[in-house]
């Protein structure tokens, strides 16, 4: 039988654990806000509703962030709302037409910060071709939240030609990814001061919005798209198979990670497949067009270092496996929460 989630308690306190993007994080979210706000759009829990409005079909998403620190190698916590938002709506299908931005600061954060923050939010809209056309501001006290914390919710379009979704979902299909995988969640960690080491790894936080672009073509080949933020690789592709007839065969080998990330595992007993990413999308697509779909990313600066890196399989019914580099095969599984706080 598929593997099915944990039951939710409503006896215990929310942890950080709660919010990470894993086993707890998908706990909460079935068994109280689900539970109660339980619609067909809803139940699908996707990265972004998906439904008609006046005949159009239209993706609606909206996130929030609260990293620390702001400022990272390759990006900020505006860059980052900005990014994460359209790559939501992008691996519904959509195309971006509009997002929304609404801020919390704390009281004393200095206006140049604050200023820094929304330009990189203004540059990185104007090169997505995506407009931010309403928001809100609150300040609240010193102590009530950590510098800034943003909200960004998004519109976007989808032709009627895209329908994707876990359901069409086939056995032999391959699983993409766009990029190395890591990057994200280095840089930031590499970036806080208690830590005493550096790295050379940027962020991969970009709007994917142009990538996902040149595969749509593809149609009806591509069955499911995702990014992997939270929780990771891991965590998204155990999402995908949850109480399914189907499972993931991995090729460790295959896999795209930066030996500066894999050097930051080893020091401190992290694995790769669960840290964060915010310009990766895992794109799952028909066989017979995985190789043109492939060489399709490899020609954009964002997918150089695409790769088939799974497929589908009957053999792991409702789990996810790796095959390794030593010919074994071992069993990914889910996260109970996150392997080091406030990543996105």
């Amino acid at each position: 039988m598929p593997r099915r989630i944990a039951e939710y308690k409503s006896d215990e306190k929310i942890s950080l654990s709660h919010g990470a993007g894993g086993r707890l994080s998908l706990n909460l979210i079935t068994g109280l806000f689900k539970k109660n706000f339980r619609n067909k759009i809803l139940n699908k829990l996707e990265d972004s509703a998906v439904f008609r409005l006046d005949g159009q079909k239209v993706a609606f998403t909206t996130d929030s962030y609260v990293i620390q620190p702001i400022f990272f190698p390759g990006g900020d916590i505006g860059k980052l709302a900005v990014c994460g938002t359209i790559n939501d709506l992008c691996v519904m299908g959509a195309k971006p037409r509009a997002l929304s931005c609404s801020l919390i600061i704390e009281e004393g954060l200095e206006q140049s910060v604050l200023e820094k923050i929304i330009l990189s939010m203004k540059k990185t809209a104007q090169k997505a071709r995506v407009q931010i056309v309403t928001g809100d501001t609150k300040v609240v006290e010193k102590g009530g939240a950590d510098k800034i914390f943003i909200n960004t919710s998004g519109i976007g379009t989808i032709s009627n030609e895209i329908d994707l979704g876990k359901e069409k979902i086939r056995i032999g299909d391959k699983i993409i990814i766009n990029g190395t995988i890591g990057d994200h969640a280095t840089a930031v960690l590499s970036s806080r001061e208690s830590l005493e080491f550096q790295t050379r790894v940027k962020s991969d936080c970009a709007p994917l919005s142009d990538l996902i672009g040149l595969i749509l073509k593809f149609k009806n080949k591509i069955k499911f798209m995702r990014d992997p933020t939270r929780g990771g690789l891991a965590s998204v592709l155990n999402e995908m198979v949850l109480e399914k007839r189907f499972g993931i065969l991995l090729f460790e080998n295959k896999i795209p990670i930066k030996d500066e990330v894999k050097g930051l595992c080893e020091l401190l007993g992290y694995d790769p497949l669960y840290l964060a990413n915010e310009g990766k999308v895992i794109i799952v697509i028909a066989p017979q067009v995985a190789e043109k779909a492939l060489n399709v990313l490899r020609k954009n600066p964002k997918g150089k270092n695409a790769e088939i890196i799974g497929e589908i399989t009957n053999k792991f019914k409702g789990l996810v496996g790796l095959k390794t580099k030593f010919g074994g095969t071992r069993l990914i599984d889910m996260p109970a929460g996150e392997q080091f706080p406030r990543i996105c």
